[in-house]
């Protein structure tokens, strides 16, 4: 597996694993959100409508570390998901290190 060499001037500060992403359905309840979001109700409302409609069209972005996930991202949409009723949510997976979740919750 080759590495990602981060900078910052000039100076390695953090090197990493290439990262595998794939797309794939994931339980709402496996994915673990550490960063609580105070959500726009009109955004997840119009969300809903959208989902119900035609179907979630972006998947929102997981970590996956060590086989749990986590979320950072795609609040709004998560949030429309779980309303919804929906067990699954279209997610967007890369795999990474416990220091990458780190910098996450840095």
């Amino acid at each position: 597996m080759s590495m990602i060499y981060l900078k910052t001037q000039n100076k390695l500060v953090q090197s990493i694993p290439d990262v595998i992403m794939r797309v794939q359905e994931i339980p709402l309840n496996q994915i673990k959100r550490p960063l609580p979001r105070a959500n726009d109700p009109h955004k997840v409302q119009t969300l809903m409508e959208s989902i119900a409609t035609i179907g979630q069209q972006e998947p929102i972005d997981v970590l996956e570390v060590e086989g749990q996930y986590y979320g950072f991202s795609g609040c709004h949409r998560y949030e429309a998901c779980q309303r919804l009723g929906q067990e699954t949510i279209l997610a967007r997976v890369r795999k990474a290190p416990r220091s990458v979740l780190k910098m996450h919750l840095a």
